[in-house]
C-alpha cells in the first residue's frame, strides 16, 4: 500500500512539474535572509546569517501560469492576500508563508510601524515562516 502511494505521489509531482515547465516562470520576490529564529516550543535560537549561509537560505517566489510557487522550498504553491503595505503569500499545504513589502509601499510600512514603536519594517523588507512539525524556522531579510 506504501509502495503504491508513493508512486501515486511520484506520478502527480512529475505531471505538475511538466505541466509548470510548459509556461513561462516570473520571479515576483527573491530575498536574501539577515536572521533566523529556530523556535521549538521550550527553545528559541536567534543568529545572524551571512555569506554563504545566507546565500543557501535565499527565498525566492516565482509565478508561473497563473500560480504562486515557494521556489526554495520545492515549489510548495501559494496564494496571495495583498492587505494594506504587505503581500502575503500563504502555502497552501500549512507548511508557512512569506510576508513581502513591495519597494513602493515601504514607507507606508515604515509609518505604521512607527506608531508601535517597532523597527521590523524599517530593517527588513520580508519574513519567511516555515513550519517543521511543531517546530518554526523565520528569517527575516532584505530584498535582492
Amino acid at each position: 500500500m506504501f509502495k503504491k502511494m508513493c508512486l501515486v505521489l511520484l506520478l502527480v509531482s512529475a505531471f505538475l512539474a511538466q505541466s509548470y515547465a510548459q509556461e513561462p516562470e516570473e520571479v515576483v520576490f527573491s530575498g536574501i535572509p539577515v536572521v533566523k529564529i529556530s523556535e521549538g516550543g521550550a527553545s528559541r535560537v536567534v543568529e545572524d546569517v551571512k555569506g554563504e549561509k545566507a546565500m543557501e537560505a535565499e527565498c525566492t517566489i516565482t509565478k508561473v501560469g497563473g500560480k504562486y510557487l515557494w521556489k526554495t522550498r520545492n515549489n510548495v504553491e501559494f496564494v496571495l492576500i495583498q492587505s494594506g503595505a504587505y503581500m502575503t503569500f500563504v502555502a497552501t499545504s500549512g507548511a508557512g508563508y512569506v510576508r513581502v513589502i513591495p519597494p513602493n509601499m515601504k514607507e507606508a510600512a515604515v509609518l505604521g510601524a512607527a506608531v508601535m514603536h517597532d523597527e521590523a519594517e524599517i530593517k527588513y523588507d520580508y519574513v519567511e515562516h516555515m513550519l517543521i512539525g511543531l517546530r518554526s524556522v523565520t528569517y527575516y531579510g532584505k530584498s535582492k
